[in-house]
This record gives structure tokens, C-alpha cells and sequence, in this order.
């Protein structure tokens, strides 16, 4: 299994406010679900950085996203490991395959794979 891209999640509602500022650094707009915003460096797309409201199918907004090559592997891995999932495995009709798991720190992480 390997990490495709670490992206951080900032829960917040101030949309426009944080196109602009992040916009002044050289961000752009990437993904916008009205939910979810994701801006990404033209120069460098693997780095983001997403902000959201609120999570639309989940109880609660992740602090972080890891996109992997098999989430699959990577669910199967943490849960033969003990770790604490604190959103079950499934499909989004966003086109990625995804689930939560709390860090040894607390942090709640969006594990993601696109379909």
C-alpha cells in the first residue's frame, strides 16, 4: 500500500474568505462539492488543503485525509491492528471509497482511495 497525498482538513464555513486568503499564496480552487472545498498549488498539485462545514455523510468532520493506492488494505490493516474506526468502510458518490479512523493523538483521519 502506498500514500498518494496527505491533505489537511479545516473545518470551517468562511468558504470565500479562505479561497482568497489561501488564493494570496498561490492556491486555487481544485474541488468544490458546496460542502467541501479543496484548494491545490498549480505548481504543485499534491499540495492541498481542504476546508468543510461539516462532513456530508459523516458524523463527524475529519482532521486529515491520507489518499492510499488500497483502502481496501489499509481498512483490513488498521482493523487487524486494533485501531478504532469511527466510520465504516464504504463508497461516496463522489467516486472515492473511504473510511475514519481516530490516531493515537485523537485526530479523526479521512483513509480515501479514488474509484
Amino acid at each position: 500500500m502506498a500514500v498518494r497525498r496527505v491533505v489537511p482538513n479545516i473545518q470551517s464555513e468562511s468558504v470565500r474568505e479562505n479561497k482568497e486568503f489561501y488564493g494570496l499564496l498561490g492556491f486555487e480552487e481544485v474541488m468544490n462539492h458546496g460542502w467541501i472545498m479543496t484548494l491545490a498549488s498549480p505548481s504543485s498539485p499534491g499540495a492541498q488543503v481542504s476546508f468543510m462545514a461539516d462532513d456530508k455523510t459523516a458524523p463527524l468532520t475529519p482532521d486529515l485525509s491520507v489518499e492510499v493506492d488500497d483502502v481496501d488494505a489499509a481498512y483490513a490493516l488498521m482493523r487487524e491492528h486494533g485501531a478504532e474506526i469511527v466510520h465504516p468502510l464504504q463508497d461516496e458518490e463522489w467516486g472515492v471509497r473511504r473510511f475514519f479512523v481516530r490516531d493515537p493523538n485523537g485526530r479523526v483521519i479521512n483513509v480515501l482511495g479514488h474509484r
